[in-house]
């Protein structure tokens, strides 16, 4: 399979293509430049020509949507460009990806969605999220708009990964424990899961976190779903 991973410069872009490619070609994008063994293409994610030849031959698209720190830093108006990014930049990528017939995209969301909601309540994919302000959150809860739309016009099919906390269980080991946790190899074991699983709807929601007693999400769809198997535990 053909598969092409946005945000190359992220941790779960890197450690992802590091997995994928024992089986699969894999090609990595960024809006910067990002040194890297695999095939990487620089792409700013316009709508233009550029971005049709980034997914050209691609079977699917892993958005993982994760803007470059570098640039944020950069900016006077970083808030701005974190939704510009998640709507504008991914609007751009499935409509380049639909005009080149790529089937699939799997695009990497958050269960921060549901911060606002009680933390004793347990929460599946059919409960609304009641996004917050702050804007990494609400530009993920934007970015899944413009992903469900493209799937609900039947240019694309998408499957939606909303992602606990990311943290390495080195890491875990100095911190105190967060129920939201979820530990990069599992988050990587997702993806894997995802890409191996057809599936037969046009857009998908999974919510996706290391698996604990009493854990504040459930996990059972896409355990069943995806054949998940989360393997870290505190």
């Amino acid at each position: 399979m053909n598969i092409l991973i946005t945000s190359a410069a992220s941790d779960l872009a890197q450690g992802l293509a590091n997995t994928l490619a024992h089986q699969h070609q894999v090609r990595l994008t960024d809006l910067i430049d990002v040194e890297t063994e695999f095939e990487f293409v620089r792409c700013d994610l316009g709508h233009d020509e550029a971005t049709n030849e980034l997914v050209q031959g691609v079977d699917t698209i892993v958005h993982i949507a994760e803007m470059p720190s570098a640039l944020r830093a950069e900016s006077n108006q970083p808030e701005n460009l974190d939704i510009d990014f998640q709507t504008r930049c991914t609007y751009n990528l499935l409509m380049a990806a639909s005009e080149e017939n790529v089937p699939r995209a799997i695009y990497a969301s958050t269960l921060h969605l549901f911060d606002s909601h009680d933390e004793d309540w347990t929460v599946t994919e059919i409960w609304r999220p009641r996004p917050t302000t702050d804007i990494p959150v609400l530009s993920k809860y934007l970015g899944e708009f413009t992903c469900r739309e493209f799937a609900r016009e039947a240019r694309i099919n998408v499957a939606c990964l909303r992602l606990g906390t990311l943290v390495t269980a080195e890491a875990a080991a100095n911190q105190p424990f967060d129920s939201m946790w979820l530990e990069m190899n599992d988050a990587i074991h997702a993806f894997e899961c995802a890409l191996n699983t057809s599936g037969g709807r046009r857009w998908e929601i999974f919510h996706i976190q290391s698996e604990f007693p009493n854990s504040r999400f459930f996990i059972r769809k896409a355990k069943e779903s995806l054949n998940f198997n989360p393997q870290f535990s505190v």
